[in-house]
């Protein structure tokens, strides 16, 4: 990992010269499986990330830009070169390269293909022109680049890749010439990409960087914050509510946070009868908490909760929520979402509209039969959960409960019978099951426009959406298109 500390401006180019190793068998053992007899499955691939600076707790940075040669193939089984990009730990849909050039009609990049063309496997007089290719350019010989080129990486040869950012996308060269250009996708900016990862099959031999910018985009909420009465949430109605909505999000989230203020927000300031509040945990950085006071004076419509953040105390946001939205704010309904949640206040309401109006209801894109994952990352010990499947919950983005379970769950937590499980929505699923099973029947309602992965077209909620996406799905709303940003 490289520190990149200005993040990346216009014209700024960084170069990464290295030797690509020998294939090595695969170690993935749903990829390295083979019959008896077969050889070994042989891979080589490296990847260069520019990654972004801000990383929820417990995820990985997002991804600016992913750039992956696979140089013996992958199920394309030919050589292939992937860009992509990742936020919140969901890719987007990658930009393959596989040696055929951009087509005429395509979208091009500052003027450059998105895909150079190269020699492919099975060409005709592939392998003379690939060996022609090699020996001109070791020698120096010519000056022209031949119309049909070799794939731009060999095993064991030394190669200089050179990133640049130009105006509409990034440039991708290697030894000179151009192999790939990637548009800038909505949601990320040059100046966020402030670190260079390096892994995989290669060995490096130097790293330059040139025309970076020298102010550094650190810690500033003045960037993001826009001071504006117009952005003030109303004062509390007096009167009990239809809907209270409880944002979870992070101190330093400051840029989100003004993203659903100028966006889905703007729909419950224009309501009496809506309500939301985000619920923010105290940072381990004093100088966050100081800013966060004084964004929750201006704005007022911040929850403070009087706790050191952590992952595995979210679930005592939710509470706070629920307890918000049965005791300051009585509402018919509460829902949870997140802070890269867009929510359509209007579809949600139509979709809770839908199941009987006076029972318990739990509305939301629900799993059922999931099991706890035991090892990896996410996994969770027997300790923790004994059962071998959750019971039914619906993913944590975006949900609804009746104001019968949110008292239920109030009354349970003060009594100090609340069963606490560090997934917020796992719990949540198993408070719902408990009041169905004790008190009253519970109406399920499983609807996967409550979306958890991204977004889709028609969506009620779109998770893992940048500020700079909020703004967009809420411009396409306003001329009345429900249609996502995750593309230029």
């Amino acid at each position: 990992m490289v520190e990149v500390p200005c993040g990346m401006g216009g014209g700024s180019h960084v170069k990464v010269v290295a030797r690509l190793r020998p294939a090595r068998p695969e170690r993935e053992p749903r990829i390295a499986e083979r019959r008896e007899g077969e050889t070994a499955v042989m891979v080589s691939q490296f990847m260069v990330e520019l990654l972004g600076t801000k990383a929820v707790q417990g995820e990985e940075p997002p991804r600016i830009l992913h750039f992956n040669p696979r140089i013996r193939g992958d199920f394309s089984g030919r050589p292939v070169i992937e860009l992509n990009t990742c936020y919140r730990m969901q890719w987007a849909q990658p930009q393959r390269c596989e040696g055929w050039a951009s087509r005429p009609d395509e979208e091009t990049v500052d003027g450059q293909v998105k895909c150079e063309k190269w020699i492919r496997d099975g060409d005709s007089e592939a392998e003379e022109s690939n060996a022609k290719w090699w020996l001109n350019r070791l020698v120096g010989r010519g000056n022209k680049m031949p119309a049909d080129r070799p794939y731009p990486f060999e095993e064991g040869r030394l190669f200089a890749l050179t990133v640049t950012a130009g105006l509409d996308g990034y440039h991708l060269n290697v030894d000179g010439r151009h192999v790939a250009s990637f548009p800038y996708r909505t949601g990320y900016s040059l100046e966020d990409a402030t670190g260079l990862s390096l892994k995989g099959d290669l060995d490096i031999e130097s790293i330059f960087a040139g025309h970076l910018p020298t102010s550094h985009p650190s810690f500033a909420p003045h960037r993001y914050l826009e001071m504006s009465e117009q952005w003030k949430a109303s004062p509390l109605p007096t009167e009990p509510v239809e809907l209270f909505i409880g944002i979870l999000s992070a101190a330093n989230h400051f840029a989100e946070r003004m993203a659903v203020r100028k966006s889905w927000m703007i729909d419950t300031r224009k309501s009496s009868n809506v309500v939301a509040r985000f619920f923010v945990a105290l940072n381990a950085k004093k100088e966050v908490n100081e800013e966060l006071k004084k964004e929750a004076e201006f704005f007022n419509d911040i929850v403070v909760v009087p706790f050191m953040d952590s992952y595995d105390l979210v679930v005592l946001k939710t509470i706070a929520i629920t307890e918000y939205g049965v005791r300051v704010v009585p509402a018919k309904y509460i829902m949870k979402c997140d802070d890269d949640t867009y929510l359509r206040i209007d579809s949600v309401l139509d979709q809770v509209k839908k199941v009987q109006r006076d029972g318990s209801m739990y509305v939301g894109n629900i799993n059922y039969y999931h099991r706890p994952l035991r090892s990896g990352k996410w996994s969770v010990s027997y300790e923790d959960w004994q059962e071998e499947v959750y019971p039914p919950y619906a993913n944590g983005p975006g949900y609804v409960i009746s104001s019968d379970i949110a008292r239920y769950i109030v009354s349970e937590f003060d009594n100090q019978t609340l069963r606490l499980f560090k997934m917020e929505d796992v719990s949540m699923g198993m408070w719902v099951e408990k009041f169905n099973n004790t008190r009253q029947p519970v109406e399920y309602s499983h609807d996967v426009k409550f979306f958890q992965s991204g977004c889709f077209d028609g969506y009620y909620t779109a998770h893992y959406q940048s500020p700079q996406q909020m703004i967009c799905l809420w411009r396409k709303l306003q001329s009345g298109s429900a249609q996502c940003c995750n593309m230029r």
